[in-house]
């Protein structure tokens, strides 16, 4: 995929892979809430990516998540899956970096990671 935007969509997409094994690292100690805010911005970086391969560029996380509605889910290219992924992933990132005497369970951390995965490959398929 050849955009002006090709050396910028490479940077967020090797983001996405630091930040997914971060993720991992922090699941294995056992750092719940910081590898479920990892694991967000895996997604992050790659929904990003995702509206640079169509030249458009926010640094807002409520607005990459928007914009990957209107410009991905709702014309069919991702699935309505991956975009409720995205939502989702975002909601725990803040149990995770903001919940005070909230904390994000092993389990959904585990799931946090596993989600973030597949949403990397949703995006890797659009982007080719």
């Amino acid at each position: 995929l050849m955009t002006k935007n090709s050396s910028e969509i490479s940077a967020n997409l090797q983001r996405t892979e630091t930040n997914l094994q971060a993720a991992k690292d922090l699941l294995e100690k056992k750092y719940f809430d910081i590898a479920a805010a990892r694991a967000y911005y895996s997604a992050f970086y790659a929904a990003s990516a995702l509206l640079l391969s169509q030249d458009i560029d926010t640094n807002k996380h409520s607005g990459v998540i928007a914009l990957v509605h209107q410009h991905f889910v709702k014309t069919g290219k991702l699935d309505k899956e991956q975009g409720k992924n995205l939502n989702w992933l975002f909601e725990i990132r803040g149990v995770g970096d903001y919940g005070v005497s909230v904390h994000v369970a092993s389990g959904e951390a585990h799931l946090a990671v596993q989600v973030a995965e597949k949403f990397l490959e949703s995006v890797k398929k659009i982007l080719g």
